[in-house]
């Protein structure tokens, strides 16, 4: 009987061992996973460390500080080459300024001259090609501007409500001039969110002169409980790929052919800045652009009412 118990007392010491060892790697794992997503999210070279004495944990640990450290690279590579081509679209479209605007003036210097009813016509041609290429200049310099300026980088509580109907405000000539009809839903809730008040009004400006390009007459605007923002127009002629391409840069379809294909880049570009996304939907007949911010459920109440 003693050899039973002896066998029963070396099974339980292997059992506690055993649960020690698997306690012990669970722990190792947790708080690796979690010393991983910090450094993802941090600019650091310190490595990662685990406290286990186990082997295989070991290396693992360091097989992915390994390749945290290439995905660091990487993303330093991009971070300047995305840098490099900003500067450069910058400084071109810069450069581009300067004889678009004399070419404009001689142009209405010529205007002017007694020409035939040929030349004439020719010279509206170059004309009208000179202030798209300006057009397209003045984007394109904004663009590199709004996706790196500092001044969109502050952050403070923003009445959504009233954001949007600032926007709607400040387009309203514009859109009645187009014979666009509004429809609003809003919540009576007052909806808070985090942002650039300059990025913010920029993004609804852009993604309501989209609607001028493509709407046949309507506008929703609805702004949801969870902060999300959306716009829908009925645009028939604008199918799925299209619309899912519309935030690509310079990239416009033949029914806004009078656009750069940079009003929503630089909205999408303002919107990531701040930590939300935008995204485009074709539905049937309607198109929908959906804003996605993060709402404050609480605010300073001595700032706002």
């Amino acid at each position: 009987m003693a050899w039973i118990w002896g066998l029963i007392s070396l099974l339980a010491a292997a059992l506690v061992c055993a649960g020690i060892k698997i306690w012990s790697l669970r722990r190792a794992a947790r708080d690796l996973r979690q010393e991983f997503s910090e450094r993802l999210s941090e600019d650091t070279n310190v490595g990662l460390t685990v406290n286990c004495g186990d082997k295989e944990m070991r290396e693992l640990a360091a097989d992915l500080d390994r390749q945290l450290k290439l995905l660091r690279e990487k993303q330093l590579q991009y971070e300047l080459g995305d840098m490099e081509i900003k500067t450069a679209m910058t400084d071109i479209s810069h450069d581009l300024r300067t004889p678009l605007t004399a070419i404009s003036g001689y142009m209405q210097l010529l205007k002017k001259e007694e020409v035939s009813a040929q030349v004439r016509e020719y010279l509206d041609i170059i004309e009208n090609r000179a202030e798209a290429m300006k057009k397209l200049t003045e984007e394109l310099f904004q663009y590199s501007v709004a996706v790196s300026a500092e001044q969109y980088r502050q952050r403070e509580n923003i009445l959504l409500n009233e954001a949007l109907e600032e926007s709607l405000a400040a387009m309203y000539g514009a859109l009645t001039q187009k014979r666009i009809r509004v429809r609003t839903e809003f919540p009576r809730e007052k909806i808070y969110v985090e942002a650039n008040r300059s990025a913010l009004l920029r993004i609804f400006e852009n993604v309501i002169n989209n609607a001028l390009k493509y709407s046949r007459g309507d506008l929703l605007v609805r702004l949801e409980d969870e902060g999300n923002v959306c716009f829908s127009n009925y645009a028939p002629a604008l199918d799925e790929v299209e619309a899912g391409k519309l935030f690509q840069r310079f990239y416009t379809v033949q029914s806004g052919r009078e656009s750069t294909g940079l009003g929503l880049s630089i909205a999408r570009a303002l919107a990531e800045q701040m930590g939300g996304k935008i995204s485009a939907e074709k539905e049937e007949e309607y198109f929908t652009v959906k804003i996605f911010l993060k709402r404050r459920d609480t605010y300073d109440r001595n700032h706002f009412p």
